[in-house]
């Protein structure tokens, strides 16, 4: 057994450990090994001790960066973007793609301006997943990249990853939604752009140049399929017919062989020329909603030819005892755009009730700024002296109230104004009120199916709030100045909106890809420094559930409390 051994030379005790064994009569030392004076063993324990302690600690924000690393791993978009448009000659630091990797993570997870990105990477564990000298990521570098790539090049980039990202969810569509929007900027008017242009701007402001935003995607999913950009005055329905052939592409590029597709759009887009265009092609259906102004007969009709839907909706407002709120619809046909067509006219009476009270309050309104009118006129107050200024007013109210300017009749005769409610023409608004009218050359689908398609609208003007919201991508407000970086801003936004939603599906849609961002932002790791190392040991914090689940979805978990790997 090994002991202690001490040894006393001209004064001073040295310390050994050795181990002895019996050799016939004798004790001989098997082994000796020498440990120094008392000082020194105690100088080596307390470096001992403090070895095991980290003698430096930091945090940075793992989980977001690491989600947004993942996705690029299964879909390539740095790789994409490099083998359109390759490293130059004498091109230093990240290229391209990964500086568009570097803009979209940043999108999904925190937006910020080019100008902090640097400072926000620091605060994440980017340098263990996808190492970059930070002082690359400023503006002036990320312009001088940007500035290589052409119109062309950007569309091409699009449409790539598109593909992988429908490569990857792997299924076929079958219905496809298609919509607008537009994004405004603070250009100046002076600087030269196509596509920053001024036009109804639906954030309200329509004083700032905006950019238009067209987007198909799968109904099923709500994943992209193709995008355009476009200069923001342009009419939907201009737009619309100047890219069916571009959308029909990209459907017919995702879609299985002899599959027949349907469009589903608003009214917006409806134009003979571009309901030819759809007609045209036999594979090609759609859905679209019709204004009722042009067919008032059918808004107007009463409730007695609407019949309850059997939709999930109904069922469970049923239920829920509320069975007179259930949406209703009646079908017919008509002829519309040169042929004939299915209509759905469908009456949602919540809706009427919200409109009719809305309406109601609107008309008092009116009807009390009409008395104050009638009085200066009648008392021919200064400036309220003449019919056609009166009756000016009268319209720009009505204007402003979004109210038909046939509710009241007025009347001006021997110097006296009178008006009186025209009440035929309130009671066809109002009976107007909760109607949707529903046109489609589905012929063979029923009721519930055109509906609840046309409904399904909401998924892609949901994806529009999501690309218009402070906490994610951020599309608004846009500081580029020239048209191909407002391309590439647009692109990376685009792609953030992708990642952001292939998320949602991954964890099986049961949390909002806003929760989702915000708890992994949270999943924090902790680097530790041990004495004499520069290599730091990286722990990861306890996961909690939903955060748990999302690297599950990924194909990772945690185990050991901090050790990150992929489940055996």
């Amino acid at each position: 057994m090994p002991h202690l051994y001490k040894k006393t030379f001209k004064g001073r005790t040295y310390w050994y450990l050795r181990e002895v064994h019996r050799v016939g009569r004798k004790v001989r030392v098997k082994w000796q090994k020498y440990l120094g004076t008392a000082e020194t063993i105690l100088a080596k324990i307390e470096d001992a001790e403090q070895a095991g302690q980290p003698v430096r600690l930091k945090t940075e924000s793992f989980g977001a960066v690491f989600v947004a690393h993942c996705l690029e791993q299964d879909l390539g978009a740095i790789d994409i973007i490099d083998s359109i448009i390759a490293r130059g000659r004498n091109e230093t630091g990240p290229t391209v793609g990964e500086y568009f990797f570097y803009a979209w993570a940043n999108r999904m997870i925190d937006p910020k301006s080019k100008r902090a990105l640097e400072d926000w990477y620091r605060t994440t564990a980017i340098q263990h997943l996808h190492p970059v000298d930070l002082s690359q990521l400023t503006s002036e570098r990320y312009w001088e990249k940007w500035e290589r790539l052409s119109a062309t090049q950007i569309e091409e980039i699009g449409k790539r990853f598109l593909q992988k990202l429908w490569t990857h969810h792997s299924r076929s569509p079958h219905s496809l939604l298609f919509d607008t929007t537009n994004y405004y900027t603070y250009m100046a008017s002076k600087t030269d752009s196509e596509l920053a242009v001024r036009g109804h701007n639906k954030s309200g402001k329509h004083h700032l140049r905006q950019v238009g935003l067209g987007l198909l995607l799968d109904r099923a999913s709500a994943l992209p399929l193709y995008y355009t950009t476009y200069p923001g005055n342009l009419h939907d329905s201009t737009l619309f017919h100047q890219v069916l052939d571009e959308v029909f592409g990209a459907i017919m590029g995702f879609a299985e062989a002899q599959r027949e597709l349907t469009v589903v759009f608003d009214k917006g887009m409806n134009s003979k020329e571009n309901l030819a265009l759809i007609d045209s092609r036999q594979q090609i259906h759609f859905i679209t909603t019709y204004s009722t102004y042009f067919a008032e007969d059918l808004a107007r009709l009463g409730a007695k030819y609407f019949e309850p839907l059997d939709i999930a909706k109904n069922r469970q407002l049923l239920a829920d005892g509320k069975g007179a709120d259930r949406l209703c619809a009646f079908r017919t046909t008509e002829t519309l755009w040169g042929r004939e067509r299915t209509v759905v006219v469908t009456f949602n009476p919540a809706t009427m009730r919200k409109k009719l009270y809305d309406f109601t309050r609107k008309l008092e309104r009116l009807r009390t700024e009409l008395i104050e009118y009638r009085r200066k006129y009648n008392h021919k107050d200064r400036n309220w002296q003449s019919a056609t200024a009166v009756a000016t007013r009268y319209r720009k109210l009505c204007d402003q109230l979004y109210i038909s300017r046939k509710c009241y009749r007025l009347r001006f005769e021997k110097g006296t104004m009178s008006l009186r409610k025209d009440a035929a023409q309130i009671s066809a608004i109002e009976a107007m009120m909760g109607k949707n009218i529903i046109v489609t050359d589905n012929h063979g689908w029923t009721n519930e199916e055109i509906v609840s398609a046309s409904l399904d609208r909401y998924r892609i003007e949901q994806q529009f709030r999501v690309s218009k919201a402070s906490c994610h991508v951020q599309v608004n407000s846009m500081f580029h100045w020239t048209d191909d970086k407002i391309r590439c801003h647009l692109l990376t936004c685009v792609i953030a909106l992708a990642c952001l939603r292939l998320l949602e599906i991954k964890t099986a849609d049961r949390h909002t890809a806003k929760s989702i961002m915000e708890q992994m932002e949270n999943l924090n790791c902790v680097l530790s420094w041990q004495r004499n190392t520069k290599t730091p040991r990286v722990h990861i914090e306890d996961p909690t559930e939903l955060q748990a689940q999302v690297l599950a979805s990924l194909g990772y978990q945690i185990k050991d409390g901090w050790v990150l790997q992929i489940p055996a």
